[in-house]
């Protein structure tokens, strides 16, 4: 039992180290060794657990997307009226700021080196369609704008966001999405769901 801990311990280490050398570097630059470095292990302990890079990075994304099942299991028991709302845009920061296994399978899916088995930005467009459905039926959604028109602007927003938050992880992507989300959630919903959602945002913003 403690040798099978120990080496489910190693795996997660690995893992989260492939997915930081990945967000950092990309598939095709990244290396065994730098993996195997930030995981504190050698490249013979990686290739025990391990059969290369594409291993890992297949490892990331099937985390990643267990992760964002999670996410939207934990949002769909939300019992409050703008659960949805709260949900949409708290995985966003997941995806971008939050979770460096979520955003380095998310730009894994974008990378042209690495052939990716698990289609995460599927996954998320049919997530947020059916938030927002689930916002439409609760009369959240601004007039005059559909749970469809609304699921396109932020899949288009979020999915253009991949290689900023490369660039700026965590505070820095946390930021911008704010930023982002204070314009974009005014026009997609109605001014008491919007104000309640972003003031939630705001407060998260301040204590950390």
């Amino acid at each position: 039992m403690v040798k099978q801990e120990r080496a489910a311990r190693t795996r997660e280490s690995l893992v989260h180290a492939a997915a930081e050398v990945f967000a950092e570097e990309g598939f095709t630059a990244a290396s065994i060794a730098a993996i195997s470095r930030r995981a504190g292990v050698t490249p013979g302990a990686l290739y025990f657990h391990f059969d290369g890079k594409t291993s890992l990075a297949l490892a990331v994304e099937e985390r990643a997307a267990r992760t964002l099942r999670e996410a939207a299991e934990a949002g769909g028991e939300r019992g409050d009226a703008d659960g949805s709302l709260r949900a949409l845009v708290g995985t966003t920061y997941t995806m971008l700021a939050e979770d460096i296994v979520v955003r380095a399978a998310f730009a894994l899916c974008a990378d042209m080196g690495h052939s990716s088995r698990t289609d995460l930005r599927g996954q998320w467009r049919l997530w947020a369609a059916e938030l927002l459905a689930a916002a439409d039926r609760a009369g959240l959604l601004a007039e005059g704008v559909s749970p469809q028109e609304a699921t396109r602007l932020v899949v288009a927003l979020t999915v253009g966001l991949e290689g900023l938050a490369g660039a700026e992880p965590g505070r820095g992507a946390r930021q911008l999405l704010t930023r982002i989300w204070t314009v974009i959630l005014p026009g997609i919903a109605r001014d008491e769901a919007a104000a309640a959602v972003l003031a939630e945002v705001s407060a998260d913003n301040e204590t950390d």
